[in-house]
């Protein structure tokens, strides 16, 4: 597939993510040029949305292509373009109607995800979903809530495919139903803890009306009260704080993730919010 132009991504942090034209339609191109993932991150990512697509709205993969060492050309892949309005710019414009329409959409993606069961938690390794297994440790800055968090989730033994980075902004919204039709940037994803997308919805955005629609739809669909899954949510949400807080300073999430860690360790409270 030849590119007719390229364009970085709105709302895109890493640099690598690009809108493409080619033979008058829009694609999207993810370049893997760092290296930082390994060499089938590119055959990783591919996978996983092919694993998903059906059940959630991810976009058709339509090209993976792996590095080529002697022409100095990265790996890629190839995507449709989705339309929709971005999460995290759309939230801050509803209403409550609107707010309990997403957030009725957002609890449905949720719960979907907590629903796809694997046997190991851990990073996938190929384009198989090879898990390597991974045993990532709360920060001791949080003192004694480092431990009670653990213990809670450890009450949670199953695990389940994670997005990993469910920021409203990857996710797509319809701004006339509020609809989910679009979850991207998959590059996180593993398998963890069934709780840790919840988490990332309901990381920031904490309107009552949002918050409550994706809890009882998530309740609905996983059984699990909203009181223990808010509970469960924001301590599983720990381990993706702990990993954004150092890069604090190079792109907002991670910034806003830094003030979070830390206003929740101050508190000790697992629902403390960031100082302004």
């Amino acid at each position: 597939m030849e590119f007719a132009s390229l364009e970085p991504l709105e709302g895109g942090w890493s640099g690598q993510t690009f809108v493409a034209d080619a033979g008058g339609e829009r694609t999207v191109v993810r370049i893997y040029a760092d290296g930082r993932r390994g060499p089938v991150a590119q055959e990783v990512d591919a996978a996983v949305l092919r694993l998903v697509r059906g059940l959630l709205p991810v976009p058709e993969v339509l090209e993976v292509r792996r590095a080529d060492p002697a022409t100095g050309l990265p790996a890629l892949l190839v995507t449709e373009f989705l339309p929709g309005v971005r999460g995290d710019l759309l939230l801050p414009t509803l209403d409550d109607d609107g707010l309990r329409r997403v957030g009725e959409s957002v609890g449905r993606v949720v719960a979907t995800l907590g629903g796809m069961p694997l046997l190991d938690r851990g990073v996938f390794v190929d384009g198989d979903l090879r898990v390597e297994p991974v045993e990532p440790e709360l920060p001791e800055s949080l003192g004694a809530l480092r431990a009670t968090a653990e213990a809670l989730l450890d009450e949670e033994t199953r695990s389940c495919l994670v997005h990993g980075d469910l920021d409203p902004a990857n996710l797509l919204l319809d701004p006339g139903t509020g609809e989910v039709v679009g979850v991207l940037d998959w590059e996180l994803a593993h398998a963890g803890h069934p709780f840790a997308d919840l988490g990332s919805v309901l990381r920031f955005d904490r309107a009552p009306a949002y918050v409550d629609a994706v809890l009882a739809t998530y309740a609905e669909l996983r059984g699990t009260p909203p009181g223990r899954a808010l509970e469960l949510a924001r301590a599983a949400d720990l381990h993706a704080l702990a990993g954004l807080a150092p890069r604090a300073g190079q792109h907002p999430v991670a910034t806003r993730a830094a003030g979070l860690l830390a206003a929740i360790g101050a508190g000790g409270d697992l629902h403390a919010a960031a100082h302004p």
